[in-house]
């Protein structure tokens, strides 16, 4: 089992909204069936291959906080670029912090692979705003 993490920039745009909000607004959110008829969402990044099979969990960190995980679909590499495909399934958790509230994170350029247990997951219903300007 090889779960990684990948972040979305800052900078990320969708339409007119930036970071978390563009994020969200991309689309497939937890708990939709998936919408997409091409066969999933990409995330696209640079980097040596990681040991990750279809099934295993892509986590996302977006502004400051692990917000969830969607299963793998297909792991495509092209020329050093390695292209993440998801379908549905999100499922919105993250890592405990040691205080009990999720895990700071910082967020980093390509991927990395998961160094939490999965026991240290804890559901994140306001994944959507937590961490975020209100």
């Amino acid at each position: 089992m090889a779960d990684i993490v990948v972040t979305v920039p800052k900078s990320f745009r969708y339409g007119d909204k930036v970071g978390l909000a563009a994020w969200i607004a991309e689309g497939c959110l937890p708990g939709e069936e998936d919408d997409d008829p091409e066969g999933g969402y990409v995330f696209s990044t640079w980097g040596p291959r990681p040991d990750i099979r279809p099934g295993e969990r892509v986590y996302v960190v977006c502004e400051g906080y692990v917000r969830g995980y969607a299963p793998l679909v297909e792991l495509r590499a092209e020329g050093g670029r390695l292209h993440f495909v998801r379908g549905g399934g999100a499922v919105t958790v993250t890592p405990r912090g040691p205080d009990g509230n999720p895990l700071k994170v910082v967020g980093f350029r390509g991927w990395r692979y998961t160094w939490w247990p999965r026991e240290e997951e804890i559901p994140f219903p306001d994944w959507q705003t937590y961490g975020t300007a209100k």
